[in-house]
Formats: C-alpha cells, structure tokens, sequence
C-alpha cells in the first residue's frame, strides 16, 4: 500500500511540477498567451467560459462513448472471428491492417457524403479509429490459449462454442481491457477529427473557431477538457480491469522486485 501510495505521489508532484515549469518559463519569458497561453490562463478561461464549451463537451462525450460502444461491440465479433478460424485469419487481417493504414482524416468526406454533416461522420469515424486495436488484442488473447486447456475441453465434449465461451474468452479478458485502454483514446481522437471537418457543435469545432479568431487560449481550454476526459475514462477502465482480470495480475511487491 506505501508502494502505492508513493508512486500515485510521484505522478501527481509530475504533473504539478510540469504544469508549474510551464507557467514560470511564459513569466520568465514574457510569452505571449497567443503563442502559448499560461496553465493559469487556461483555467480561467476554462471556467469563465465554461457554460458556452458545457454543450461542446457533452456533444464530444457522446459522440465518442457512442462510437467506443460500436467499435467494441464490432471489435469484438471480428477479434473472436479471425482469432478462431485460421482461415478468416489469413484473409481477413490483411484487409484490416490495409484499412487502419488509411489516414482517417480521408474517410470523413466520405462519411458527410454519404450520411451528411452531423454526428453520424464522428460517430463512424470514432468506430473505425478504435475497432483495430480491439480486434488485434482480441484475436491475439484467443490466438495463444494454451492448447492444454483446449485438449481438456475437448475431452469432456465440449464444443467449439463451450471451448470459445469457457476458455478462450476468459483468456482472452487482459489482452482485451488492454486494448479498451488504447481504443478509448483512440476514439476521441476520431471524434476530434470529424468535429473540426464536418461538425458544427462539439470540442473539435469550438477549437476550429477559436483557432480562426486567434483565441488561443480557449484552444487550448478545449485541449484540457479532451485530455481530462481521456484520462478519465482510462482511468475507469483500468478500474474495471482489476477487478475483471485480477486473477492475471501479478502482484505489484514481486512485480516491483
């Protein structure tokens, strides 16, 4: 628990620290807030202005959560596809890997085309951003189950179905929140990148129009909040991982040496 307790200390006096270093060198060095506004220039803004950004923020939210929602519920059955048949592996991971190689930013004129500007490119463009990783972890997580496991299965006729639900799966849970982890970025990222093209509500499109006025430190207020709410949810989620997949944890005194 002391171990702990100093290494959550230590993050936290890291990122105080950061934030204080960033706010002395802008005194020091006279920068101005429209190159590079101070942490406490930020936060005022932040606060002063907060209920014109509340609705951004909670259209972002949405958008990202509902997009996180589909690219795990489609993760999830292409994961267990390709890590369950060797065929759909070797037809189907190429294909992928093509399609996450293609800028993001491309496909959102296509998605305005074709469903109009809105919600709906953010929402797409979340899914696609966070459905890789998903799919990667998943498939790898059912990929290496030990074979032992499966022949025990096996000898007690089970299905495929009973050896996918009672052994892979479970196996599978680490490799699983880990990618949760990545991907919930991951969307938000997606999110941001359709706002400030085909949006006219959310974080993405107030830092386009703030960025057009030179209002920089509401920019960068914009910045804060995204950042919060990652960290916010990958918090949550490694929250729910240690409870799910405690059992695959080492203990953190032998991990520590």
């Amino acid at each position: 628990m002391n171990q702990q307790l100093r290494r959550r200390m230590g993050s936290t006096a890291l990122i105080i620290g950061f934030f204080v270093v960033w706010e002395v060198l802008c005194l020091g060095f006279g920068v101005r807030d429209i190159v590079l506004p101070r942490p406490s220039e930020i936060v005022i803004t932040l606060v002063s202005r907060f209920p014109g950004i509340w609705p951004h923020a909670v259209q972002t939210i949405y958008t990202t959560l509902v997009g996180f929602a589909l690219g795990i519920l489609f993760g999830v059955l292409i994961g267990v596809l390709i890590g369950s048949s060797r065929l759909a592996y070797d037809v189907g991971y190429p294909l992928l890997v093509g399609f996450s190689s293609i800028p993001k930013v491309a496909v959102v004129p296509i998605f305005v085309l074709w469903f109009g500007a809105g919600t709906v490119p953010a929402v797409l463009t979340a899914m696609i951003l966070c459905i890789f990783p998903i799919v990667v972890n998943v498939a790898t997580g059912l990929a290496t189950t030990e074979p032992e496991l499966e022949d025990v299965m096996r000898a007690l006729k089970a299905s495929k179905l009973d050896i996918l639900i009672n052994v892979g799966l479970p196996r599978a849970m680490p490799y699983f929140f880990a990618s949760l982890k990545v991907a919930v970025t991951q969307a938000f990222v997606g999110t941001v990148i359709a706002e400030t093209v085909a949006s006219n509500k959310g974080i993405g499109n107030l830092m386009m129009i703030a960025s057009s006025s030179f209002d920089v430190p509401l920019v960068f207020a914009g910045l804060l909040i995204l950042a919060v709410l990652g960290v916010g949810l990958y918090v949550l989620f490694s929250f729910i991982e240690v409870r799910v997949t405690g059992w695959a944890r080492r203990n953190d005194e032998f991990a520590m040496g």
